[in-house]
Formats: C-alpha cells, structure tokens, sequence
C-alpha cells in the first residue's frame, strides 16, 4: 500500500492539476453548465475553475500534507470561499454547490484513469482526491452558512433601526415610539440613535413612548433608565409617555422606582410637559 503523501501520487495529481489544467478545467465547466441548478456564465465559471485549480497545483508544490491543504493553503481557501460567495449572491443553495464540487470530483477521477495505468497509484490518488474535495465541499458549505448569518444580522439589525426611529416633535424635542418588546440589543439600537438625534439637532427634551411596548417588566425598566441616564449626560431631559394603567400596575408591584422620571400617559400629554419644560408653548418644527 502506498503512502499518503507518496512521491509517485502527489507528481500525479501535480500533472493533473498542471498539465492538465485546460482540459480539465473545460470539463469541470461543461458537467458544471449541464446541471440546472447552475447560475453561473460561463466566463465566470471558468475563471473560478482556473483559480482553484492553479491554487490546488501550487499547494501540491509546496509539499504540505495532501489531505491538509484545505485546511492549510490559503490560496486554496480564498479560492473556495470566492466559489461559495459567489454561488451564494447569485442565489444557489448550498446542495448547488456542493453538486459543484462533486462534478471537480468527477472531472479530476476521469482524468486519473487517463494519466496512470497503474490501478495502485490510481486508488490511491483517487482516495486522496475523495478526501481532499470532500473537505472543499464542507468548506464551501461553511462559508455559505456564514454568509446567509451575516446577511441575517445585517437584515436584523436594519429591521431594529427602522422599527425605532427618532422623531422630531417640535424645536429641540425628540420622540421615539417603541413597539414590540424591547431588549438589550434593540434598547442599544435606540439609545445610539436617541444620543446621534439630540446631538444633530441640538435637544434637550426626549420623549421615549413605551404606548407599543407589551409588557415591562424589571429588564425593561433597567432598559429605559439606562436610556433616560445617558439621555441625561448628552445634557437633555427624558420623557417617557405611553404609561398605561396596566403598565402603571406592573411596574408598582414589581417595586420598580421611576419617580426620578417625568412620565405621562399619552405623547399628547408628553408634548405639553416637554414644552413647559422649554418655556415654549408657541414653537414650531423648522427646517
């Protein structure tokens, strides 16, 4: 039995993934466009083809242990998460690219058969083809769940800012209407976006309307005093309105102490304390 990283294979799969490179590149893309899954030109695909297999050709080269180039060779890796990013903008799903991979599997066994008469070293080349793109295919799946979490992140955190906008009531009054429930995150959400207003638009009341809020209980009273606190350090006063009487009941039963905050029952009623606290009755919103 041959060795793992045996001389005779590894100059095999050099010359196939070198001198071979065309040939298999031009099979690779044609098993790759007869698929109906493929969403690829394609140009794009041989570009990806002859990326790859260039980077497989220089990492047998370096001598680095053939089933640990996918995990060591950063060419490689680049290579990789490049196909699977690119699969994934495109909309293809993970099976889609793995399908990808398994057709490089195909191509490079093909290409086996043709170079080496020698039913030894074609075994065991074709082992270590099996192992070397099957941990290209769980990488590129890797890649591809990292990505679609990311994008959910990205689509969560858009989804918290327009679900909190900070309004302008009236000359250096600010709103902000909470619905929903309010935690740690969407509470750093709003207290960023609060702090950024008051400074553009030089505040000094804020009113936070809690009227959408379903419940509030002592994590998310500790929420909006942390607000109304760092409300109060940009040199504004904070408001909460939107105190209903069952929030009123909740939040004195649970023995949470919100003297040191004005609040009121509606934004109506919010506007008009926030007024007097201006001194200004008759401004109005401008620019």
């Amino acid at each position: 039995m041959l060795r793992t990283d045996d001389s005779t294979v590894r100059d095999l799969l050099s010359r196939i993934f070198g001198e071979d490179q065309d040939e298999l590149a031009d099979d690779w893309v044609r098993r790759q466009l007869t698929d109906s899954s493929a969403l690829l030109d394609e140009a794009a695909l041989r570009r990806e083809a002859t990326e790859l297999l260039g980077a497989l050709r220089d990492a047998l080269d370096t001598g680095s242990p053939l089933t640990r180039i996918i995990e060591r060779d950063q060419a490689v890796r680049s290579a990789l998460r490049g196909l699977s990013e690119r699969r994934a903008r495109a909309g293809a799903t993970p099976a889609a690219t793995a399908t990808a991979i398994l057709a490089l599997k195909r191509t490079t066994t093909t290409a086996l058969e043709r170079r080496s008469e020698d039913p030894a070293v074609r075994y065991q080349a074709s082992l270590l083809v099996n192992q070397l793109l099957d941990a290209a295919g769980l990488l590129t799946f890797s890649v591809y769940v990292e990505g679609r979490e990311e994008i959910i992140r990205r689509q969560h955190q858009q989804m918290l800012e327009l679900s909190t906008p900070v309004i302008r009531l009236w000359r250096q009054v600010l709103a902000v209407p909470l619905i929903g429930t309010l935690d740690s995150a969407r509470t750093q959400v709003v207290m960023n976006s609060l702090l950024e207003a008051i400074q553009t638009h030089e505040a000094r009341v804020a009113i936070i309307d809690i009227a959408g809020v379903s419940t509030v209980d002592t994590a998310v009273a500790h929420h909006l005093l942390q607000t109304v606190s760092a409300v109060r350090l940009m040199g504004a006063e904070c408001l909460i309105s939107g105190v209903r009487p069952s929030i009123a009941q909740t939040v004195t039963q649970l023995g949470i102490d919100l003297s040191q905050i004005v609040t009121r029952g509606s934004l109506a009623d919010a506007l008009a304390a926030a007024l007097e606290l201006l001194g200004d009755r008759t401004g109005a919103v401008t620019g």
